[in-house]
């Protein structure tokens, strides 16, 4: 997990955190309305349609009203994927956001959509997203293409560079050259993304499993999460949503339970009662009293 702490063991102060990390799915693409539009357009190249033109603007004033919600200073960075679509998305939102408040953008590869090869030839593509169903989606590859594992590891990459952005304060740095004040106001990252790789940053940052990946339904065109520190310096999705919201995202019970113990949780601390780090693959509490008695036998002369 990706924590106050760090992955690397370099402790950050709480304080000079982001108070939230918002990952955002681009508005509709040409490609979510028509698939026949993958067949004469790569799909880095799909524009997005008049709707999801509309849609990123609507979504950047309601992120607007999210940072601005609690009152005080804050201000914003963006990553973006290269992709037309995510771009385009970017620049509708960025009409919400008054100048002053942006510290910075960086447009960032690792974060674009799984490739599905070059291009896309509709009655071959709805076979193969047939076996994919048969296969898992998380690891089933694409021909000439990625899968979601491969999603994976280059988001993990990502995943350590923001933390050195984070853990070096190179963000706080560039907001305090761009604002001319002490590091004070809230500084808050929003990722503009596609679905999978979101459900995939998301699956590392809260250590999911590949079973808890494959029950997520996708975010919707220009639906965005909320990862909020809680009072113990952890991320959390429970803090700005409800648990109704996590059930329709496909959060089991006990994710949602792991979720509400991350919005108080001090930080750097382990959750000893997630079910799935354990109960997996050891037996449950109710085996342990017949396990304490086997080994006091073994012992027994």
């Amino acid at each position: 997990m990706l924590s106050a702490d760090g992955e690397n063991g370099v402790a950050a102060h709480p304080k000079l955190l982001p108070k939230r990390i918002i990952l955002i799915r681009h508005g509709e693409s040409q490609g979510n309305k028509d698939d026949a539009a993958y067949t004469v357009t790569p799909d880095y190249k799909i524009p997005l349609t008049a709707e999801g033109i509309e849609q990123g603007k609507r979504a950047g004033w309601r992120i607007r009203r999210v940072l601005s919600g609690g009152g005080g200073d804050w201000s914003v960075y963006f990553y973006v994927s290269p992709y037309e679509r995510t771009r385009s998305t970017l620049r509708e939102m960025g009409r919400a956001f008054p100048r002053k408040r942006v510290i910075g953008v960086r447009e960032e590869c690792r974060i674009r959509e799984q490739d599905f090869g070059n291009f896309q030839v509709t009655e071959r593509m709805k076979v193969i997203k047939e076996t994919r169903e048969k296969f898992g989606r998380f690891f089933y590859r694409f021909p000439e293409g990625e899968s979601a594992a491969d999603v994976f590891d280059r988001v993990s990459s990502f995943f350590e560079s923001l933390w050195r952005d984070i853990d070096m304060q190179r963000l706080r740095a560039a907001e305090q050259q761009q604002q001319h004040h002490p590091m004070a106001g809230d500084l808050n990252l929003v990722i503009v993304s596609h679905g999978l790789a979101l459900r995939v940053f998301m699956m590392k940052w809260f250590k999911w499993t590949v079973e808890q990946f494959e029950r997520l339904n996708n975010l919707g065109n220009c639906e965005f999460r909320v990862m909020q520190l809680g009072s113990g310096g952890d991320y959390s999705l429970a803090v700005h949503h409800s648990d109704e919201e996590m059930r329709a995202w496909g959060l089991s019970p006990e994710m949602i339970e792991d979720q509400t113990w991350r919005a108080s949780a001090p930080r750097g601390s382990w959750n000893e009662k997630c079910p799935w780090y354990l109960d997996a693959f050891f037996h449950t509490h109710a085996q342990e009293q017949e396990d304490d008695d086997q080994e006091q036998d073994e012992q027994d002369p």
